[in-house]
């Protein structure tokens, strides 16, 4: 063997239980018990165990057409299972929850299990239901991951055709505030701020830096597939998910959409690649009153400003026109809402025809994967529960139903269904009403999707990763220090009174504790109250002298969240007779709906006997009030002496109940503490501008149209400034660099 492998110009290494071939004509090939076929002084690995070369085998041949001759191959079983989208995966499973896993039977002890091994359902799903498509979330560390990631490939080649598993995973990029940055340093992975924050650079480059660096670290991790990126425009600012789009611009978000493709997927497809899936189709910012669609008080998606087209302007001119190779993102996720009344029937967009085959598919020719967004098949129980079915629209079909009219309507895949059950019930729908020739043609279809979206990131020839490289790649201290600059660059100073910022010298600060109270994780865990600093002291004593008594401070720095209101639902109302509905409150103190509509534009459930989703009238209390109460107690102790404000924003935010008493105001998106410091210190300039207006106040919210961005007025500050859309400010005052103008209302 070592004389033919010397011949071929090809080397063989190992480790763990993984072999590798290193061909100069060729790619690797990594593989765990597969046979190698050499032919023409060349390598391929028997997938199918027939010990002949097969097209899907042959890395010669073109992408789609290796993914049709293995589509031909497979059974409607298989092609079922390349359907599934699994349920979070957490590596070690959790004992219990959502993302609960068992070993043997029994929960992960860490004592006597390895954190890499597959859980019994992981194995149940590759093998029984044919899953190979796995979505990832936390994990011990990153070797453990690469470790998971081997042992779930080599299950996978062991079975079947050998289909490799497509592992994804929702951003994971977020920063850890209180860690200290150290450029020498690494960490488990490099940090930036949120997806708002990146828009707040109006810089398209830096999100294509970030696209290039995260795909790096995602392949090392074992990850082909980012859910990713959200471009839907943020036109209702209460919206739930604000801070993960791009704000409201839909120039903008275009912009960062297209560059955070370009970067993800790269110049071409090649084991360097990460699939891109751009959601949510056709947009899901527009939701009445700001309510979210994963709970069924916010199924519906509305358009009082007729606006609805300008919510496809970030797919249609971002992730569907990449500059590079690969042309467009490699998938799609629709949302969960019913975009209300804009199409012939009123069903969540995942169920939707019109949406997903006459719109997506025929008018702007996307050929790519349809993944619907998770649990859309799943039976709908309750109001306001997070991991409830989604069934929008469609409440009264059959399990089988559901999975029929998804495939119907145009879609390839079902985001956290493990059980191919529900699918092959659906086919054996199809052959009864259109025949067993047309079926197994839309199930192969699908398939040919799927599948090109394995080869074209080279996982047929190599799906192994090296937990030594792994260690080395991800969070090396290059990217941390790419994510740090990004964080620096991402922060907006909003006020800054008599120039008290920067702050050079090494002034005493007063620093607040900030108390907050008890509340629930979006999965429903316990999180307690607490009351402390709300910044690293030991970081901000790097920078400045630190005192608890504001007698003895010059400055005052209070760290505080934009205000948090709920979800615009209370079970409690119910109980009380009410229709359940509650206002969103983008405003500290307690706010009265008084301009809200009297009628809802959208409402019907199962679970309701009316249609009305009104609040109008009612109250709602911020759970964090004591942010504000928190900035009005420092002002009075620090008797004159300046202070300053720094939020952490996710939602625009009703700024006229504090902003007269900071003398300065810094809006952060998702950054460590040290980013903040270094800009009050002078370190760093900001640079960063809104991707978003900032309402005058709660009545001006209340009448703005869900679905039209700019239609606001906006806060007026003490400094006779305006928190509009793209107004920022650096130490020389407004920055007025043509960056906002290039995305605003009404540029090009």
């Amino acid at each position: 063997m070592k004389k033919i492998l010397g011949l071929l110009a090809i080397s063989t290494v190992a480790f763990s239980q993984q072999h590798f071939i290193q061909q100069k004509n060729g790619p690797t090939l990594g593989y765990d018990q597969a046979k190698i076929i050499q032919k023409d002084g060349l390598s391929f690995k028997d997938l199918n165990k027939n010990g002949k070369l097969d097209v899907y085998e042959d890395w010669r041949k073109p992408v789609d057409e290796r993914a049709k001759d293995l589509a031909k191959q497979l059974s409607v079983e298989e092609i079922a299972g390349l359907m599934l989208y699994s349920g979070h995966q957490a590596v070690p499973a959790r004992p219990d929850g959502y993302f609960a896993g068992t070993y043997g039977g029994k929960p992960f002890d860490p004592k006597t299990m390895d954190a890499s091994d597959l859980t019994d359902q992981q194995k149940k799903f590759l093998q029984a239901d044919n899953l190979r498509h796995v979505l990832l979330t936390t994990v011990s560390s990153p070797e453990d991951a690469a470790k998971w990631n081997n042992k779930m490939q080599a299950f996978c080649e062991s079975v079947g055709k050998g289909i490799p598993a497509n592992n994804s995973t929702d951003p994971r990029h977020g920063t850890s505030a209180r860690a200290e940055f150290n450029a020498a340093a690494g960490g488990l992975i490099s940090m930036w701020p949120s997806s708002l924050g990146m828009a707040a650079t109006f810089k398209p480059a830096l999100i294509q830096q970030f696209g290039r660096i995260a795909a790096a670290e995602y392949r090392a991790l074992g990850i082909a597939t980012a859910l990713s990126p959200q471009v839907d425009i943020a036109t209702e600012p209460r919206w739930g998910r604000f801070d993960g789009t791009f704000g409201e611009s839909a120039k903008l978000s275009a912009a960062m959409g297209e560059a955070y493709c370009n970067g993800f997927q790269g110049d071409n497809w090649g084991g360097l690649s990460v699939n891109a899936m751009v959601k949510h189709w056709p947009g899901g910012g527009a939701g009445e009153a700001g309510r979210d669609a994963h709970y069924a008080n916010g199924k519906f998606a509305v358009y009082p400003g007729n606006n609805f087209n300008e919510h496809l302007i970030p797919f249609t001119e971002g992730a569907f026109k990449l500059t590079g190779n690969t042309k467009k993102a490699a998938a799609v996720m629709p949302y969960y809402t019913i975009s209300w009344n804009q199409t012939n029937e009123n069903v969540a967009n995942n169920y939707n025809k019109y949406l997903v085959t006459d719109l997506l598919r025929n008018k702007y020719g996307y050929d790519g994967v349809v993944c619907t967004d998770w649990l859309v098949t799943g039976d709908h129980q309750a109001m306001d529960v997070f991991i409830d079915g989604k069934v929008w629209g469609v409440e009264n079909l059959t399990m089988a139903e559901r999975h029929y009219k998804v495939l119907m309507a145009g879609a390839d895949q079902f985001g956290g269904n493990n059980d191919m059950k529900p699918i092959i019930d659906a086919y054996a729908m199809g052959v009864k009403e259109h025949g067993e020739a047309k079926m197994r043609a839309r199930m192969e279809q699908s398939a040919v999707r799927l599948l090109r979206n394995i080869f074209q990131v080279g996982l047929f020839e190599n799906p192994y990763v090296n937990p030594a490289e792994t260690k080395a790649t991800v969070g090396k201290p290059e990217f941390m220090q790419a994510g740090f600059q990004a964080q620096l660059q991402s922060i907006v100073l909003l006020k800054n009174k008599a120039n008290l910022l920067p702050i050079k010298e090494k002034k005493t600060l007063y620093i607040p504790k900030r108390f907050v109270a008890a509340s629930r994780h979006f999965l429903g865990f316990p999180i307690p109250a607490s009351n402390d600093f709300p910044i690293n002291i030991e970081l901000v004593q790097k920078y400045f002298n630190v005192t608890d008594d504001a007698s003895k401070a010059d400055i005052a720095l209070v760290c505080i969240e934009n205000p948090k209101s709920g979800i615009g639902y209370d079970k409690e109302d119910v109980a009380k007779g009410g229709n359940g509905y509650l206002p969103i409150s983008l405003q500290y103190n307690d706010y009265t709906a008084n301009d809200a509509r009297e009628v809802s534009i959208a409402g019907g459930d199962p679970l309701e006997n009316f249609t009305n989703r009104s609040y109008k009238g009612k109250t709602v209390k911020s759970r964090n009030v004591t942010d504000i109460q928190l900035i009005e107690e420092t002002k009075a102790k620090m008797n004159g002496k300046p202070v300053i404000v720094s939020v952490n924003v996710s939602n625009p935010m009703v700024f006229a109940e504090f902003e007269g008493k900071a003398d300065a105001i810094l809006a952060s998106f998702g950054v460590q503490d040290q980013a903040i410091l270094e800009i009050i210190a002078g370190k760093a300039e900001p640079q960063a501008l809104l991707p978003m207006q900032m309402p005058a106040n709660m009545s001006i919210v209340e009448k703005q149209k869900e679905d039209v961005p700019f239609d606001m007025e906006c806060h007026l500050d003490s400094e006779g400034h305006r928190y509009d859309f793209g107004f920022g400010m650096n130490w020389k005052g407004v920055i007025q660099d043509g960056r906002a103008k290039q995305y605003s209302v009404d540029s090009g």
